[in-house]
């Protein structure tokens, strides 16, 4: 368990980056390359989830996972660190909830609230994540790794959120999926 406070990321895909075979296999590489850099340590990773495209899309099904992460590097600096690896793993940013081969957002940096004005980049983190809270592929497994955790701004906890869930979103955990090798005790 992590505390209150952390840093999480989620992260997921619907479709394979090349030379990886699935995209849990994806999934899983990227935490690995997340946890290789220099300025970033995963310290925990929520189970697998399978979960619908929301919204609704005629899409494959997504895998997702929550992250948790150490770092002294900035949400800002963090957050181009991120967009780095979806890169290297083929990410294209054309529509927004378009089929994707890696999507890894910071949904909470240590609590801090921040609506990503500024300097206009992709790189303006907004926190905490805008759709966090009404996503049942990011609050199911952020609970396994933060059961207190609380919204910065609704102020409501983790539990409130999940059982405000709209009811149509489809989500199972996943256990068919290969255990990442930085898997940490959840």
């Amino acid at each position: 368990m992590v505390a209150q406070g952390g840093i999480y990321l989620g992260i997921g895909a619907n479709l394979p980056a090349a030379g990886y075979g699935s995209a849990a296999a994806t999934c899983q590489a990227a935490i690995r390359r997340l946890d290789a850099l220099p300025a970033v340590t995963v310290t925990a990773v929520s189970r697998w989830y399978r979960s619908a495209p929301v919204p609704a899309a005629d899409q494959p099904w997504f895998v997702n996972a929550v992250v948790a992460v150490e770092t002294a590097v900035s949400a800002a600096s963090l957050l181009t660190e991120l967009h780095a690896v979806e890169d290297q793993f083929g990410r294209v940013r054309r529509i927004r909830n378009e089929a994707r081969v890696l999507d890894i957002d910071l949904l909470d940096y240590r609590g801090q609230v921040a609506d990503g004005e500024g300097a206009g980049t992709m790189a303006t983190p907004i926190l905490p994540h805008p759709r966090m809270d009404v996503r049942a592929f990011v609050l199911l497994p952020l609970r396994e790794l933060a059961p207190t955790w609380c919204h910065p701004v609704r102020g409501l906890g983790i539990d409130a959120l999940i059982a405000a869930l709209p009811a149509d979103q489809e989500i199972r955990v996943d256990d068919q999926a290969v255990a990442s090798s930085i898997h940490t005790g959840v």
